[in-house]
């Protein structure tokens, strides 16, 4: 199915965070592309061929090549060219440091408070994995956040679209308690990035059989 499609065919899930930050870097970078909505319970053929391991997202190249990591998909749709410098001002220590924050221990943490059920073995509770990912990534992201409106300073950047969907995540299991947190910064990012129309196009809903043209941004 795949391999004839004219376009980048990315295999996806509405939900998944890795996911929206694929589908965003894609939708900003203009790339046109056709989209499969996987059901995780019903995963499709086609996607296991293309990567074993199953989880999404999974970008195939009109040429047969496979990218199976949403990082990697971002740089593919974004650094070449990088007119607006979306890739480049990510690039920066801080920010590899954030993401690289944000897909180890934060979503560690995040797991195991949102899905206590899942790690019934864990020697802490959700509650201290919950304080832990606001001490790992939510607070430095304060600071950063507290001295200029994006990770790429003035102008929003790859690693903005990498951490978002996260902090979204997270701010999610319990929204009352996280809006108490004194994070003012990180809460103006996050509301303004949810009503961003960048967002809301990577968040357009699509049927789960079949491949789609995803709208563009």
């Amino acid at each position: 199915m795949g391999s004839m499609s004219r376009l980048p065919l990315l295999y996806t899930f509405r939900r998944c965070p890795y996911a929206m930050r694929a589908r965003m870097a894609l939708l900003q970078a203009g790339r046109d592309f056709d989209a499969v909505e996987v059901s995780l319970r019903a995963k499709p053929a086609s996607l296991l061929a293309l990567s074993p391991k199953g989880t999404v997202p999974v970008l195939e190249l009109p040429d047969g090549g496979v990218i199976d990591e949403s990082w990697d998909i971002m740089r593919w749709a974004l650094a070449a060219p990088d007119a607006q410098g979306w890739w480049a001002r990510a690039q920066s220590p801080e920010n590899l440091d954030l993401v690289r924050r944000n897909d180890g221990d934060f979503k560690r943490h995040l797991d195991r408070w949102k899905y206590p059920q899942r790690y019934t073995g864990e020697t802490l509770t959700p509650e201290a994995h919950r304080d832990s990912a606001v001490d790992v990534l939510l607070r430095p992201l304060e600071v950063r956040l507290s001295a200029a409106p994006f990770l790429g300073g003035t102008m929003p950047c790859a690693a903005d679209l990498a951490v978002m969907p996260f902090v979204r995540q997270f701010a999610a299991v319990e929204p009352e308690w996280f809006a108490a947190l004194d994070l003012p910064s990180l809460r103006s990012w996050l509301n303004s990035w949810l009503v961003d129309p960048l967002f809301t196009a990577c968040m357009h809903k699509l049927p789960v059989e079949g491949v789609h043209r995803f709208p563009p941004l």
